[in-house]
C-alpha cells in the first residue's frame, strides 16, 4: 500500500477510531468497566458492595433508525358475521333479506356487502335455499323487513367492484 492510499485511509477511519480511543482512555482513567450486554457502566472499586451502577449513555445520532410504527398501516376489516360470529341460515329470513336488494331481489355481492368470501357463499346458499323453501321471495324483498337498519350501503360499495 503506497503512502497516499494509507493516508487517505486513516482520514476516513480516523473519527471513529479517535472517539473510541478517547471513550477507553476515559473508561481507563476513572478505573470503570464497561459491560456491553446489560449496558451499563461500573465503576472499579476495593468494595463491591459501593459499586454503584450508571447507565451507559444512548447515541443521539440522528442518522441512527427509530422504530416507530407504520402510521399508513391500514387495520384490518373483519367482516360483520365473522365479527359476532354469525352463520347465516336459511330460516333467518330477517338476516338474509339484508344481503338482497329491496326492488329486484338480487342479491348484492362482496363489494358492497364487505363479506368474506366463505360467508358471502354461505349467504348466497342459505337465500337460494330459503327462496327455494319459499320462506322469501325471488324478485323483491319482503314488505316487512323494507324498514329494518341497513348493515351496509348498497350506494358506495366497501371496494370496487372488479368491473
Amino acid at each position: 500500500m503506497s503512502y497516499c492510499y494509507k493516508q487517505l485511509f486513516y482520514c476516513f477511519s480516523n473519527t471513529l477510531e479517535t472517539k473510541m480511543f478517547k471513550f477507553t482512555k476515559f473508561l481507563a482513567d476513572s478505573g470503570s468497566v464497561v459491560n456491553i450486554t446489560k449496558n451499563v457502566i461500573r465503576p472499579i472499586g476495593k468494595s463491591a458492595s459501593s459499586a454503584t451502577l450508571i447507565p451507559a449513555a444512548v447515541s443521539n445520532d440522528p442518522d441512527e433508525p427509530i422504530d416507530i410504527p407504520n402510521p399508513y398501516k391500514k387495520e384490518r376489516v373483519i367482516c360483520i358475521l365473522c365479527k359476532h360470529n354469525i352463520t347465516p341460515d336459511h330460516k333467518n329470513v330477517k338476516l338474509l333479506s339484508q344481503f338482497q336488494s329491496p326492488y329486484t331481489g338480487r342479491i348484492y355481492g362482496r363489494h358492497i356487502t364487505g363479506l368474506c368470501k366463505q360467508k358471502q357463499a354461505e349467504v348466497e346458499a342459505a337465500i337460494l335455499r330459503a327462496q327455494s323453501s319459499a320462506l322469501m321471495p325471488s324478485y323483491h324483498k319482503d314488505i316487512d323487513f323494507i324498514k329494518d337498519p341497513k348493515l351496509f350501503n348498497p350506494e358506495k360499495p366497501t371496494r370496487p367492484h372488479k368491473y
